[in-house]
């Protein structure tokens, strides 16, 4: 059993909803990204979600491109992000880490490579946004064969043979993107995604977190009741990006805390 499938099933059998937090990798700065993560776990955060920062990243919206040009302006590489993971794992074996990013990173280094040093290093899956499930069989054996869950979207677009496509080759967790937009977007339909999740989960067989458009403990609670996981990103690199120097990590901390004391007090 993979550490996030072991992970999710434990909360699940808690009665509770899992809590997955999004930061980019090497925002602000590097040497701040492990104590971030560590404060994420601190707050009661599930997994964590890893971003590879990425000159291009086209599912994101401005707040989480100046994360990805603020970490490459300090030479943050996929190598490095493997660093970071290694550092976490020193103090952090339970927590699983996805790394989540676009296909150049990965094809410069070359998948197989990837996965092995992915491993090596601590990983425990991958979503890379612009890989469709119709197109990578050969990255999904890859990831699997070195003990990796690939993690794949989908939206409210999908049809259903794109939820079909998915579920054969997803592992882990899906990621539902809730809006037709970009990460950070503000309007955010619980119903449509209340609508939308059990006829997802009647065609997978792993959980299914949602994400893009929560913004506070409201809007997780919301989502809580109707999905297996809250995902939250551009929200928590904002409470970075207004942070004074040094009050980053307690913020986080702080706002994180808040996010899920708001899932609790929803039963989840």
């Amino acid at each position: 059993m993979s550490r996030i499938k072991e992970v999710l099933a434990a909360v699940a059998a808690r009665g509770r909803k899992a809590l997955i937090p999004y930061i980019c990798a090497g925002d602000p700065y590097p040497a701040l990204t492990v104590p971030l993560m560590h404060a994420l776990v601190d707050a009661g955060s599930d997994v964590v979600e890893l971003g590879v920062p990425f000159s291009d990243p086209m599912a994101d919206g401005p707040v989480i491109q100046r994360a990805s040009e603020r970490a490459l302006r300090h030479g943050v590489s996929l190598a490095g992000v493997l660093d970071m993971v290694v550092e976490f794992r020193a103090t952090d074996e339970r927590t699983p880490v996805v790394l989540m990013g676009y296909a150049n990173p990965l094809e410069h280094m070359g998948v197989d490579v990837f996965a092995a040093r992915a491993k090596a290093a601590g990983v425990d899956g991958v979503l890379v946004v612009d890989y469709p499930p119709e197109e990578c069989a050969a990255f999904a054996a890859s990831m699997r064969g070195n003990g990796l869950d690939p993690i794949f979207l989908l939206a409210p677009t999908s049809t259903e043979a794109r939820i079909d496509a998915v579920a054969r080759v997803a592992s882990g967790y899906i990621y539902y993107v809730s809006l037709k937009g970009v990460t950070g977007s503000a309007t955010l339909d619980v119903s449509e995604v209340a609508r939308r999740i059990p006829q997802i989960k009647a065609r997978v067989s792993v959980p299914v977190g949602v994400g893009f458009g929560i913004r506070d403990g409201a809007s997780a609670k919301a989502i809580a009741a109707v999905a297996d996981a809250v995902v939250i990103g551009s929200r928590i690199i904002q409470e970075i990006e207004t942070s004074a120097p040094g009050s980053e990590v307690e913020n986080v901390r702080r706002f994180m805390s808040g996010i899920r004391a708001a899932m609790d007090q929803a039963g989840a």
